[in-house]
């Protein structure tokens, strides 16, 4: 074989390899952001490079791994629904205390299925690897809490802390606190009479009736906590 034969093919084989390197790398990248989604985008943000930020996502990965996360059993899930129900009632007359009632409630829920509660930031990382999508609800919802303990924060901003919180609690939990439920059987036409509407505890669980007002037009000197829509969808 010739010098330049030789040369060629020690050239074909570097160019094989960068190929081969390049192409990994692209497809780890392509991962983290399908795992990690507006999260990824966040940390290659915050850090001096994107390789930086992808390094820090895989030692998230790493450590997620390293997690005993346990499963809510039905018993546990419907606990928590129904004192999301409560806490989401007790917004209209206590709305500061209540979005403090929600960050503990859903600290509770996080600590229950395993993750670590200490630090937050710690906290959060732990979480972007499965609940990313939904991680963001959760900054803005703890940013809220801490304006709201210094009495900083606004009627709407509280309302829009719950709507946050709810977010992930609902991915946590893995459904909708407050999704619809059949309604409670009704009396018959002849026994209802000439009563005009069904009287409040008549109405199905999830009547508009028995909820927070999903805006101010309702009660326009309040706001209230509304419905996000398909929260638990990733």
């Amino acid at each position: 074989m010739s010098p330049t034969q030789i040369i060629v093919v020690i050239v074909a084989v570097l160019v094989i390899a960068a190929l081969a390197v390049a192409v990994r790398t692209l497809a780890r990248r392509r991962s983290l952001r399908d795992r990690f989604g507006p999260e990824y985008d966040r940390v290659v943000a915050e850090r001096d490079s994107r390789a930086a930020a992808e390094r820090e996502l895989r030692d998230r990965e790493r450590r997620h791994a390293e997690l005993t996360l346990t499963p809510l059993d039905p018993e546990s899930r419907a606990r928590y629904a129904a004192a999301w129900e409560e806490l989401q009632v007790r917004f209209v007359d206590s709305p500061a205390e209540t979005v403090g009632d929600a960050d503990e409630l859903v600290t509770r829920l996080i600590a229950e299925r395993g993750y670590p509660t200490g630090d937050f930031s710690d906290q959060a990382a732990h979480l972007s690897v499965e609940h990313a999508r939904t991680l963001t609800h959760y900054r803005d919802a703890h940013e809220i809490h801490l304006r709201n303990t210094r009495g900083e924060a606004s009627t709407e901003d509280l309302r829009q802390a719950v709507v946050h919180y709810r977010a992930l609690f609902a991915d946590l939990l893995g459904e909708d606190p407050l999704k619809p439920r059949p309604p409670a059987p009704r009396e018959s036409d002849e026994a209802l009479g000439d009563r005009a509407e069904p009287a409040k505890h008549e109405r199905g669980p999830d009547d508009p009736a028995d909820r927070i007002p999903d805006g101010p037009e309702r009660h326009p000197e309040r706001h209230h906590p509304d419905t996000p829509q398909d929260v638990t969808n990733r």
